[in-house]
């Protein structure tokens, strides 16, 4: 089966530093900086324009510090729990396109599961008792604990869980995203970019 997940283009290894209280132009500022510089403990200023002189005035500063910086560079994978992983593996292999990464220890863990690709990321089946209810969930799943994948085309999902029978909710925001629930009740978001 054709997947619809995008594999990811690139991996972007750069450090990544946490940019609080800062505003939209003061991060753009920072992540300019960033990527001419190695060493990331640069001070910012906080800028307020003066229109009507048309110059701009220091009334802060902020210093990044990179502490707390080691070295992320992405989601490896999801962990969800299953009850059975023969129905879970139909679900997300069978619905969903998604392949097993066959290189992963499935055999080395003391219980049962699978690890399945998602772009260059994965979910993680495995097959344990669920501490969660599965009844009283949000009907929305974006009102709920989940796990968002990017895909390429909403509609296309949209058409392949119709022909499952599976129910969906579509994003309350208007954007291009879709919410669907596992046989384990984990909630699933694919938004569209």
């Amino acid at each position: 089966m054709a997947s619809i997940f995008r594999p990811s283009i690139s991996l972007d290894l750069r450090p990544k530093v946490t940019c609080t209280n800062l505003s939209t132009k003061e991060r753009l500022e920072f992540h300019n900086k960033s990527l001419r510089k190695e060493k990331l403990n640069i001070r910012l200023r906080g800028v307020k324009a003066n229109q009507a002189q048309g110059t701009s005035v220091v009334t802060e500063e902020k210093e990044l510090n990179n502490k707390t910086d080691y070295g992320v560079v992405g989601v490896h994978h999801v962990g969800l729990l299953c009850e059975n992983l023969e129905r879970s593996l139909e679900f997300y292999q069978n619905i969903l396109g998604l392949e097993i990464n066959e290189a992963r220890p499935h055999d080395k863990l003391p219980y049962r599961g699978a690890w399945l690709w998602v772009g260059s990321e994965m979910i993680h089946l495995m097959e344990l008792p669920n501490p969660d209810p599965l009844t009283g969930r949000p009907e929305h799943g974006g009102r709920d604990r989940h796990a968002c994948i990017a895909i390429r085309d909403v509609s296309v999902l949209k058409e392949i869980l119709d022909k499952a029978g599976i129910a969906y909710t579509m994003s309350k925001s208007g954007r291009p995203a879709i919410f669907t629930r596992d046989p384990d009740t984990n909630a699933l978001e694919f938004t569209q970019v």
